[in-house]
């Protein structure tokens, strides 16, 4: 008998007796509970190694219920696993935010129902500080658009695997958030998660830091080591020296790394993502990004949209990053207006959801009404970007509308004169304009048409 006891929380006596009988047969001591109410009663005193938790019961929802326990400091924290029926999915991906350690849908797979548990346990047999931190930590990336439910559902894919991984995107994008929710929902979650900034490994501090060191019989672990059987997540991996590269590509090739001043290899058992920009070819030009890495770890991608490609997530991302802040500082909880909404919802967010979280930081340090207004948002937002900003990270909505018009025929004719190597006949055929209006066109905006090495055909 493993000792291990399990609690089913799940209105359907078929379902519950069912599962009941599963695991009694595989060795766990099993207590079954209705609805929410007896939930609470019978986790009253008595110690559960895990929760098996239905989202849907007639007295209170799972997903409350577990918002309920992870908010009381008395209620003994262990792993809780989501049971979801057809169309309740979705909620289920959500409740990982919320601090579910995974979620198994209806109707119940045994294979797919044992393996969770024994992950979920496993987890749970680590130290109770660690667990705490895993289940008041928000596993799922936030968003009900299409593209993030197809992201998490594509991560939740590519976290079965253990090839190298790369997720591309802009900065701030949330690259490091999906590869977090990768861990936790992969084969690796009890193991290490480890994250280091690329430009954190420099020329001098490369092998110490990812191979570590032997002397004298004492060991000193690095990266690779205590992300071993987990995960290493370089961040920016174009920042790391040419050294850490060249660290990270024999590893990765000899499947072995070798520490400082010892003598025989330690096997990778360390899974290594990292993240890169969108545009990371300019990198490999520049001589910054080693091809051959990018070869090894490009197994698999996971591409990592802006947020203005999903912006109809932006009120939901709001509510989250003020709950949170709320939860974490004490900070007075304040509400977004209708039209501070919709104006953020068309915002471009150059810098992606990072951008949104420190604005909302802001907006509850400042503080003031309950309800935050139009104009204490465009208080916040910048009024001008640099005039080198690409078009879509413009705020043209701060702008005048004369202003903005220029600024988008600016942005316009710039992007349009370097695709046509700065040859303004050639941009007069495509933009569609008669050649001599268009300069006076291109000298009234300030385009300098001459410093893309262009002119008349």
């Amino acid at each position: 008998m493993s000792g291990e006891h399990i609690l089913v929380v799940d209105d359907e006596s078929d379902i519950r007796s069912l599962i009941r009988e599963i695991l009694s047969d595989e060795g766990y001591e099993v207590t079954a509970a209705a609805d929410a109410a007896e939930a609470r009663e019978a986790r009253k005193g008595n110690h559960h190694d895990l929760v098996l938790l239905d989202v849907w019961m007639p007295d209170t929802d799972g997903i409350t219920l577990l918002k309920e326990w992870t908010q009381q400091p008395d209620t003994r924290q262990c792993p809780v696993v989501i049971m979801s029926g057809h169309g309740t999915v979705d909620t289920a991906v959500e409740a990982t935010r919320l601090g579910a350690f995974d979620y198994i849908e209806k109707p119940l797979s045994l294979s797919k129902l044992l393996h969770t548990v024994e992950r979920a346990l496993e987890s749970g047999r680590k130290s109770e500080p660690q667990q705490m931190r895993r289940l008041l930590s928000p596993l799922a990336p936030v968003g009900k658009s299409d593209a993030m439910r197809d992201l998490r559902e594509q991560a939740r894919k590519l976290a079965a695997h253990d090839a190298p991984m790369v997720l591309i995107g802009e900065s701030g994008s949330g690259r490091e958030a999906f590869a977090r929710y990768v861990h936790s929902v992969g084969p690796r979650a009890a193991a290490e998660y480890v994250s280091v900034a690329g430009g954190s490994l420099t020329e001098d501090n490369a092998e110490a830091q990812l191979y570590g060191s032997e002397e004298d019989g004492e060991v000193r672990h690095g990266l690779l080591d205590r992300a071993a059987g987990g995960i290493l997540f370089v961040n920016e991996l174009g920042d790391a020296s040419a050294a850490a590269q060249t660290l990270l590509a024999s590893a990765l090739e000899q499947g072995a790394y070798l520490r400082r001043g010892a003598r025989e290899t330690v096997p990778l058992t360390a899974r290594i993502m990292a993240s890169l920009p969108q545009d990371y070819e300019r990198l490999l030009d520049r001589g910054t990004l080693r091809r051959d890495l990018l070869t090894h770890l490009n197994v698999l991608t996971l591409r990592v949209p802006p947020l203005r490609e999903y912006a109809e997530d932006v009120p939901e991302l709001l509510r989250y990053y003020a709950e949170k802040l709320v939860d974490a500082e004490g900070l007075p909880f304040r509400r977004f207006g209708v039209a501070a909404q919709n104006r953020l919802r068309n915002y471009p967010w150059p810098d992606n959801v990072r951008e949104l979280k420190n604005l909302v930081h802001r907006v509850l340090i400042n503080g003031g009404d309950e309800e935050v207004s139009l104009s204490e948002i465009e208080s916040e937002l910048k009024a001008e970007a640099p005039d080198d900003e690409p078009l879509v990270k413009q705020d043209l909505l701060a702008l005048p509308l004369r202003e903005a018009r220029e600024a988008f025929e600016r942005a316009y004719l710039t992007q349009q004169l370097i695709l046509c190597n700065g040859k303004v006949g050639k941009l007069a055929q495509r933009v569609g304009m008669e050649r001599t209006h268009l300069y006076r066109k291109l000298r009234a905006l300030g385009v300098d048409f001459r410093q893309t090495g262009g002119g008349d055909d």
